[in-house]
């Protein structure tokens, strides 16, 4: 019994780093794709959202990760020094499944500094080629 509590903990302590190290990577790819949409990126998006994507908007349309590419066919990033709204994350939420996770967050718009639109996105996150990349995302305008 004396041994159960010390391996107990030493599990539960395993468990809480893991847990942290998991958000940590996945607020890192999450803020490193925000980054590219801010500037208008196409590679961030191609890295970032997995093939066989559901993406649904906060306008109530779905659509795959040939749709979104294909409007960000031709295009060039922005000169970060140009770019005048920049999105963010806040309140990141992971939770994590056998093959996947499961991320909420409040997704951020600023323009010249002040938050100007907040929504609530989930997206289920699997890990391809070494990287998370987004399988399905659901944005929802924040009504707070």
């Amino acid at each position: 019994m004396r041994m159960l509590i010390p391996l107990v903990l030493l599990v539960i302590s395993f468990s809480t780093n893991a847990q942290s190290d998991l958000k940590a990577e996945l607020t890192e790819t999450i803020e490193t794709f925000l980054y590219g949409a801010s500037i208008n990126d196409p590679q961030a998006h191609a890295e970032f959202w997995a093939d066989g994507l559901t993406y649904t908007s906060s306008r109530g349309t779905r659509y795959g990760k040939d749709s979104l590419m294909q409007g960000l066919q031709d295009v060039e990033p922005y000169d970060p020094e140009q770019v005048n709204t920049w999105y963010g994350a806040e309140n990141i939420e992971v939770k994590s499944l056998t093959d996947a996770v499961i991320v909420n967050f409040t997704l951020t718009s600023a323009t010249d500094g002040t938050v100007t639109d907040r929504f609530y996105n989930t997206g289920v996150f699997v890990k391809r080629d070494g990287r998370w990349q987004a399988l399905n995302w659901n944005a929802t305008v924040a009504k707070d």
